[in-house]
């Protein structure tokens, strides 16, 4: 009843109501997804859509994650380490066949390490959603892939096209290239196995920690080293069949299409932290050059799905190849967002065998799409390091338009050591950059994350500075911008006086609260009508007097001498509050407080630790001690939760400042820790 059903080419459209839905052509009944977190979650979306059954595989620590309950099936594969687990391609393949998948959808690094085992499953009639083997082994490996794009005629960096034998070999390279140089891993990816390296000490160190977290990510260890560009921009081309990545998709008829560029270098330690889509920095004459070179080195591969050919350009537009990803990309959301495609759905299309349905006249760049990488990291430390710990309360900001969420977590996960920090991919589009942009500062601020670290103020930070909004950026961005690390937002006198005003209400907010039951005033001994409070705020070295009025729902603060009307529904149960200071609208959470007046607010992303007193309790509070600060002169402290893989001292020897101590693995990257001073063990 009240159902329209017809076909267009290769689709068939069903119109129940108001609802339009579709479904493709037939292509696999059962997919297994060999990964985790939300790029699996992704997956099984995607899927769904199109009506096939999937199969989550899981860790053990990962039993009850989100790809796991959303899967039609999941099967354990092993303990948490990902090479016992993720990377287990014997269970893997066991549970091929045990669940009778038709196709799988592997991970980048079990392409590159089990090519023979891909291949005799491959003869047994199991489709793998992705290029084919060929592709996965060239492109994944980067010395290769290197000399494919130099025959293809692909803008190349200079450097040595072999593999680096040793740390002497290495430093003999180096200065033959000439200082400074990248040091990388052939089979590597996502930042993980790769060092600048400017002199020969920091040759060796880069050789050595390289080929340590090849061998642990990637099962290879083998090395290349090439000139390192400094400054550059790092775009990226997506392909179908910066650094810039341009996205390519490719089909198995000799079709092959560029999905244009997608700017990612916001960066740090080499891993993308924001990336948006169009650039702010190609011309249309580049972006032409620089798809149609990424759409040549997946022809002369013979690849066929979606992947991403990445690039260096220089300031004078200059590019050069960097490396291809045969994967889906986790920014491959803000592609989607401004050509309309959904390319999981692509490339499972191509992998059954249907031709590309599109040409390249027919992909749009229609508006402007931005994400930002939410990890569970400290961004005080070295612009990020790792945080561990269960997500005490999450609530994505999905009620502000235009905004997606690519998560594999939720309220109640744990973010442990032993996988990638990150929480999600948050995702904005507008019409235009600065549409996008501010939904993207509207969603941060509206982004609960409880119970770890996260980054979201660096990355409010980063979208609202006006080298960012400018569009003058390159992968040096954050070193240029933050030169003694990043230190949180930086208050204004204004945004201060608002600060400051906003916290002293929540405080008379919640003392009027506390004298009503259920709704309901209190039976009082004597009436009160008190409307006014001065106050004592300690904000950083700075203890300001605060006036606070009550006028109905509102409250009248006065501070420096100037009042500020503030306003707000009050819902001091609510993660998220909506206040109005003087006519402009904050959204600020208040994450802690206790009875001795110590307040924490996020406001304008970063988090304020402030302490709220009556003015008779703050002039009470000089006479209580003060803590002794702990010395820790003496203490070689990890600065991240992690496994010590080496200690290079024992007890009794005596070490020099700056000397290595021990190394620390946290999330698959290895860090040198050494000794803060001259002593003994």
């Amino acid at each position: 009843k009240n159902v329209c059903f017809w076909r267009e080419k290769n689709l068939y459209f069903v119109h129940l109501s108001r609802s339009l839905s579709f479904f493709s052509l037939q292509t696999f009944e059962k997919l297994l997804i060999a990964n985790r977190g939300e790029i699996a979650c992704r997956v099984i979306k995607t899927c769904k859509k199109m009506g096939i059954k999937t199969v989550a595989i899981h860790s053990d620590v990962d039993a009850n994650a989100v790809h796991v309950k959303m899967a039609d099936e999941a099967v354990c594969v092993g303990p948490a380490p990902t090479s016992k687990s993720y990377l287990n391609m014997d269970a893997i393949m066991e549970v091929i066949k045990k669940t009778r998948a038709q196709a799988v959808s592997l991970n980048e690094s079990i392409c590159c390490s089990f090519i023979s085992s891909l291949s005799l499953q491959a003869s047994e009639g199991v489709t793998f959603i992705g290029p084919d083997t060929h592709a996965i082994q060239a492109m994944g490996d980067k010395i290769e892939s290197k000399l494919l794009a130099k025959n293809a005629k692909v803008n190349t960096i200079p450097g040595f096209d072999g593999v680096v034998k040793d740390a002497d070999e290495a430093v003999r390279i180096a200065r033959e290239i000439g200082y400074p140089v990248m040091i990388k891993a052939s089979a590597g990816g996502g930042g993980k196995g790769m060092r600048i390296a400017w002199d020969d000490e920091e040759t060796r160190e880069g050789f050595r920690f390289s080929s340590q977290e090849a061998a642990s990510s990637f099962g290879d260890d083998r090395l290349l080293i090439e000139k390192f560009i400094d400054n550059p921009r790092h775009i990226e081309i997506q392909v179908c069949s910066i650094y810039y990545y341009y996205l390519v998709l490719a089909d198995k008829h000799g079709n092959a299409l560029w999905l244009n560029e997608r700017e990612c270098s916001i960066q740090r330690r080499n891993q993308k932290v924001v990336e948006e889509a169009p650039s702010t920095f190609l011309d249309p004459e580049t972006r032409r050059a620089m798809g149609e070179q990424a759409v040549a080195l997946a022809k002369a591969v013979k690849y066929s799905s979606a992947g991403t050919v990445e690039f260096l350009v220089d300031s004078s537009k200059n590019f050069y190849f960097l490396e291809m990803n045969t994967r889906l990309q986790v920014e491959h959301p803000i592609t989607e967002c401004i050509t309309g495609l959904d390319l999981v759905q692509e490339m499972i299309r191509v992998a059954k065998g249907y031709p590309l349905r599109h040409k390249q006249a027919d992909i749009p760049i229609n508006g402007w799409a931005v994400e930002c990488r939410v990890y569970a990291e400290d961004p005080y430390k070295s612009f990020g390091l790792p945080s561990i710990g269960k997500l005490s309360q999450y609530q994505e900001p999905l009620h502000v338009p235009s905004v997606r969420v690519d998560s594999g977590i939720q309220q109640g996960s744990d973010i442990s050591i032993y996988y990638d920090p990150m929480i999600s991919k948050l995702i904005t589009y507008g019409s235009n950059r600065v549409e996008a942009l501010k939904r993207m500062e509207e969603a941060l601020d509206n982004y609960v994350i409880r119970g770890v670290a996260h980054n979201i103020s660096l990355l409010r930070e980063v979208i609202i500075h006006p080298r960012f909004v400018q569009g003058d950026i390159s992968t040096k961005f954050l070193p240029e911008v933050y030169p003694d690390g990043f230190k949180g937002h930086k208050l204004t006198d204004l945004e201060r006086r608002e600060l400051l005003a906003t916290a002293a209400s929540l405080y008379v907010a919640e003392q009027l609260r506390s004298q009503r039951f259920l709704g309901t005033p209190r039976i009082p001994i004597a009436k009160s009508k008190r409307s006014s409070w001065e106050l004592s705020v300690r904000l950083g070295d700075g203890i300001y007097p605060v006036a606070v009025s009550k006028d109905g729902s509102s409250f009248s603060v006065e501070v420096d001498g100037m009042k500020l009307n503030v306003t707000s529904e009050w819902n001091l149960a609510s993660p998220l509050l909506s206040v109005t200071v003087d006519g402009t609208q904050r959204t600020i959470q208040r994450l802690s407080r206790n009875a001795s007046g110590d307040t924490s607010i996020q406001f304008l992303g970063t988090v304020y630790k402030l302490q709220i007193l009556t003015k008779v309790a703050a002039e009470l509070s000089k006479y209580m001690p003060e803590k002794a600060a702990e010395d820790t002169s003496s203490i070689l402290r990890s600065p991240m939760p992690g496994a010590v893989v080496a200690v290079s001292v024992k007890p009794g020897d005596t070490v020099s400042e700056g000397q290595e101590i021990c190394v620390i693995e946290a999330m698959k990257m290895q860090n040198s820790m050494i000794a803060a001073k001259t002593g003994k063990v």
